[in-house]
């Protein structure tokens, strides 16, 4: 069974905040993955200086997975240092990982990776990876951009646009939230994220694949 995309997943995260200045948060989710009631967690957590650590992962009687980027923080722009991507499905075990040497200009993989995604790719000023694309969409939504984006994620280049599909009401966090949904579609998979004043992530994450859903995300609570 092949590891979550959380990149994909438009799982999108840290919500427009002024001058946006990171905050460290958790976030606890309401789950069904492959069909399964699970738990999910997505963190943002100081690493000391301007770097930061950025986490998702999901967890049911079918296995666990967890997706993790360390980035800094240079002027207003995030840059992926390191990533790692890890799945456990019952009795099998899948493990990437990832690195951005931004002195070369290049980023490279290791793990379970087939050769011809090992890189070296060529990388440049505003490339971000799969999870840093969520905290990306957020914060370019709330000052009014265009959510287009050059993405270096799995040994490949990937250009990745997001569409405004405007209001919508979700439950979530306890609450009736009035959102705003936003969506991307690319061969079999679509995802949809409802992003909702005043929290600083997501407060429904849907991800689909072949028409139906994948992974599904409410969230619960957030400090």
């Amino acid at each position: 069974m092949k590891p979550l995309r959380f990149a994909a997943l438009a799982a999108l995260l840290l919500a427009a905040v002024p001058a946006w200045a990171i905050d460290p948060f958790n976030a606890e989710y309401e789950a069904s993955w492959k069909g399964v009631e699970a738990d999910a967690r997505i963190t943002l957590a100081s690493a000391g200086g301007n770097r930061w650590n950025y986490t998702l992962s999901v967890g049911n009687s079918l296995g666990s997975a967890r997706q993790t980027t360390v980035f800094e923080e240079r002027g207003g722009s995030w840059r992926p240092l390191s990533g790692n991507d890890t799945t456990q499905m019952l009795f099998k075990k899948s493990q990437k990982n990832a690195s951005y040497d931004w002195a070369k200009g290049e980023a490279r993989w290791s793990g379970d990776v087939k050769p011809d995604r090992m890189g070296p790719v060529k990388i440049q000023d505003g490339d971000l990876d799969a999870m840093l694309l969520n905290l990306a969409i957020i914060r370019d939504m709330g000052a009014g951009k265009a959510l287009n984006y050059r993405v270096v994620d799995n040994g490949v280049v990937r250009q990745q646009s997001y569409q405004n599909l405007g209001k919508d009401t979700v439950s979530a966090a306890g609450k009736q939230l009035d959102a705003t949904k936003v969506s991307r579609s690319s061969e079999n998979k679509q995802v949809i994220v409802w992003i909702a004043d005043g929290y600083p992530v997501p407060v429904r994450i849907l991800q689909k694949k072949d028409g139906k859903d994948d992974l599904d995300l409410v969230l619960k609570a957030v400090r």
